[in-house]
């Protein structure tokens, strides 16, 4: 059940526990919520204090005051001013996380039970997967296949590229089409024995005085002792664990066994006793074995599909299979792809997808704690969540890192789940995009369809963004995104616009994993911020649609949802004019430090609430400082979406065996922000300007320990000199033998179903594959395929040994940005 990718070398200084913290949270006490209230006032009165004290007493002060330090005395309160009010805005999203903590009651195990006893919706989890290792894609399947739901279906949405060359990737596509069908026959076993468990409980209890006897109980005890031993066999089936796969055995499977040991235990206590649970208290424990162990489980690959998008990303996967739900359509194949052509019959169809009232979407690399579908979906059934889109739990990050970077990178992601829970507070939530459960039927009130080639193509999740779910979330209300960061947000804006929202749940009952290496951070922390300024417009959207409603945005609403979509683009640009600028001594002021003191000591609190310590702050913030060249250019490209209008292609986090390296860009950057603060630090010694001084040393310090901690000396050199000398290298083109052309037109290598199909035998549907004309016998063509989106055909000269054509083609298969896996 359980298998490793790469144990990864543990280095000093990583994560040293690999205990999961509480589901439930800890109830914060009454002086955590006064200090908390106490934070926000003094950061907004050391604000008024230096905006009274330094500024405006300034230009009182007519000595000394020109157009140079007026511009220089207002780029910097703008700079100071969103810079603490970002840090406002993290105090009150932890502030409403902390009052909802309080104020949560778990809903008692009985109480589930009798809900789901009297109906329920059906339910699909789809696992979009992209190039994802088989091993990691089987924990996240079992983890969903394990859920506890009446009706579940788990669907692997496989986006491999399906007819890949490499020996190694038909393996990893081979052995990932199989995971499905290996966990059902798995499952199968106890399945089948807890069904027929229920079943004779069911006929003594009609046939007899409905009175439970106590060897139904003791029976019971033994099938839910049964379960906990089975899974714990299957929990540690292959050997050794790093740490993922260690969380999937202790805390997905083991912690679901411990349960059931516990379960069974008390069972016998009560054979022991001789008072017997009730008739309807012991069938709702059948059926939590036979929900625990039955799910149906499929694989889908939208690229067999000619007739569905093919666009590169996890949005477009999602909408490509959410599209075909609930319809029936006629399949048509031929050798290499299929045709799916809608029926309004259903007896005339020969391929159907089931419709479900709920969907539940899982990353490939994310796994979810038992109960997970069970209570958020009683949760969206209750009477008062009728209008409730979209529910989920932020996720956390594994414990027990080897790495020092992937557990900074874990801390921001466990820190970032206390400050999503306090947005849902305020009504502000996004969608997080690693897990959720939707209802069906909110995304049928966002979805946008349009005819693509001839084939309609709906979006439900948006893909304009690479933040793919938040845009849809302030479209109905509130709807989708995925970490501060943003992959999911403009569906939340979406779901807005409708009169949904978006909750999230109080609990901690997903993890998923954060990247090992700088390499595969730069990816992702690339792709967060990204995004966010081109979702500015339909905020701005939907808070005038909402205006004269009964559900106005609020200005609470409102501040946080601008500071999580534009806050890395402000602090950004903001922290290089700090950096870069030797602004006027005069502007300087202790109060600063005072007004952003609260939010570091709130920092600091955070890390130890989820089991860090308080020191990492200042990793955290050389952490930061090493990563502004990576924000920045992600927010450059927002920008150059913007103007131009075309789509910035979809990025996947690299999951390696060994390290991915960075561009030489972002690891150059990083020596240049040393060197300069270095100088700064320098030239105000000489000229005594203390506070500039000190802000130059603090940023070099920290700067230097995050690079040889995060990055590594040898690891620096090692990606500069690929960058340097990458250029140089090219692949090796594998082009066929000549082969002489008859005198008729019809050669092997044309492709006679593309041409009956789609009238020439050029089109290239989404640079899926690249076909040749019958070509002219003059000359040879030879078509590289360098991307998806931009084939290119070179057209050579007829050779004199060879007055016939020759085609040969070099398909190169990855999709997304390349990445460079180096020995780690």
């Amino acid at each position: 059940m359980t298998q490793n990718i790469g144990m990864r070398r543990r280095q000093f200084g990583a994560d040293r526990t690999t205990t999961a913290l509480p589901s439930v949270h800890p109830r914060p006490s009454d002086g955590k919520l006064v200090r908390g209230r106490l934070a926000i006032i003094l950061t907004i009165v050391f604000w008024v204090l230096y905006v009274v004290d330094t500024i405006i007493r300034q230009f009182f002060n007519p000595q000394g005051v020109n157009y140079t330090f007026a511009v220089q005395a207002f780029s910097y309160l703008a700079i100071v001013t969103v810079l603490i009010f970002s840090a406002l805005m993290y105090l009150i999203a932890r502030q409403g996380a902390f009052t909802r903590f309080r104020d949560h009651h778990r809903v008692p195990r009985a109480a589930l039970d009798h809900h789901f006893g009297a109906g329920h919706g059906d339910l699909t989890v789809l696992v979009p997967s992209y190039a994802e290792e088989p091993s990691v894609v089987r924990a996240t399947l079992w983890s969903a296949a394990l859920q506890e739901y009446p009706s579940m279906r788990v669907v692997l949405l496989l986006d491999n590229p399906p007819h890949p060359t490499d020996p190694t990737e038909i393996s990893k596509l081979a052995e990932s089409r199989g995971i499905a069908d290996e966990i059902a026959t798995a499952m199968a076993v106890p399945e089948r024995r807890f069904r027929e468990a229920m079943e004779l409980f069911e006929r003594e209890i009609n046939a007899g005085s409905g009175e439970v006897s106590g060897d139904a109980v003791r029976r019971l005890a033994a099938h839910y002792r049964w379960a906990a031993r089975w899974l714990s066999s299957q929990a540690y089936s292959d050997g050794a664990l790093d740490h993922v796969a260690t969380f999937f055995a202790t805390e997905v499977v083991g912690g679901l066994a411990d349960e059931f040991t516990l379960f069974a235990t008390a069972l016998d206590a009560s054979a022991w006793d001789e008072l017997a649970p009730t008739p309807k208290r012991m069938l709702e424990l059948h059926r939590r074995l036979v929900w625990v162990f039955t799910a149906e489980m499929d694989t889908f690959e939208r690229k067999a599909f000619t007739s569905l998008s093919h666009e590169a990303n996890k949005a477009m996967n999602l909408n490509a299979y959410i599209g075909l739900m609930g319809r029936s359509f006629r399949r048509e194949d031929d050798r290499t792809s299929s045709v799916l052509w809608e029926v309004d019959d259903p007896s005339q169809a020969n391929f159907s997808v089931p419709d479900s009232e709920y969907l539940l979407t899982l990353d490939a690399d994310s796994l979810l704690l038992k109960d997970y579908c069970l209570r958020l979906i009683y949760f969206l059934e209750q009477s008062e969540n009728s209008r409730v889109a979209v529910t989920q739990t932020p996720y956390s990050s594994f414990r027990g890192a080897p790495t020092r970077i992937e557990r900074l990178a874990g801390a921001t992601t466990d820190v970032q789940h206390i400050l999503h829970q306090g947005m849902s507070h305020f009504g502000a939530a996004f969608w997080v995009g690693a897990n959720a459960v939707i209802r069906k039927r909110a995304l049928e009130d966002i979805v946008e369809i349009e005819t693509v080639g001839g084939f309609e193509v709906r979006r439900y999740v948006q893909d304009r963004t690479v933040i793919e779910d938040t845009e849809s979330s302030i479209d109905l209300g509130v709807y989708v995104q995925d970490r501060t960061v943003i992959e999911d947000t403009e569906s939340s804006i979406d779901l807005g616009a409708h009169g949904w929202s978006l909750i999230n749940y109080p609990e901690r009952l997903s993890y998923s994993a954060t990247p090992p290496d700088f390499g595969s951070l730069v990816v992702q922390r690339r792709r967060w911020a990204n995004g966010g300024l081109l979702i500015l417009p339909k905020l701005i959207r939907q808070i005038k649609a909402r205006r004269n409603t009964p559900h106005p945005v609020t200005l609470m609403e409102l501040s946080l949802r601008l500071n999580y979509v534009a806050s890395i683009a402000w602090a950004s640009f903001g922290l290089v004019l700090l950096l870069a600028y030797p602004y006027n001594s005069r502007l300087l002021s202790p109060i600063v430090l005072l007004a952003s003191l609260p939010y570091f000591i709130a920092m600091g609190s955070d890390l130890r609430y989820n089991g860090y310590q308080f020191r990492d702050i200042f990793r955290i913030y050389g952490f930061n400082l090493i990563l502004l060249p990576v924000n920045l250019a992600g927010v450059v490209k927002s920008l150059q979406q913007a103007i131009t209008g075309k789509r910035i292609p979809f990025a996947r986090t690299p999951k390696v065996a060994n390290r991915t390296a960075s561009p030489i860009l972002f690891v150059v950057v990083p020596l240049v922000i040393v060197a300069f603060s270095g100088l700064t630090l320098w030239r105000n010694i000489d000229a005594q300007n203390w506070g500039n001084a000190f802000f130059a040393g603090f940023n070099a310090t920290l700067a230097i320990i995050s690079i040889v901690s995060n990055i590594g000396i040898v690891n620096t050199l090692v990606d500069i000199w690929l960058g340097l000398t990458d250029w140089l290298w090219v692949d090796r083109r594998r082009d066929s033998p000549p082969v002489q052309a008859t005198q008729s037109v019809a050669t092997p290598h044309l492709d006679w179903q593309t041409v009956l199909y789609y009238g020439n035998a050029s089109f290239t549907p989404e640079g899926a594959q690249a076909v040749l004309e019958v070509p002219k016998r003059t000359a040879f063509a030879t078509v590289t395929r360098h991307t998806l989106d931009s084939p290119s055909v070179r057209i050579t000269p007829p050779s004199p040994d060879h007055p016939s054509w020759t085609p040969s083609a070099s398909h190169h298969e990855s999709q997304d940005a390349t990445h460079t896996e180096v020995s780690a």
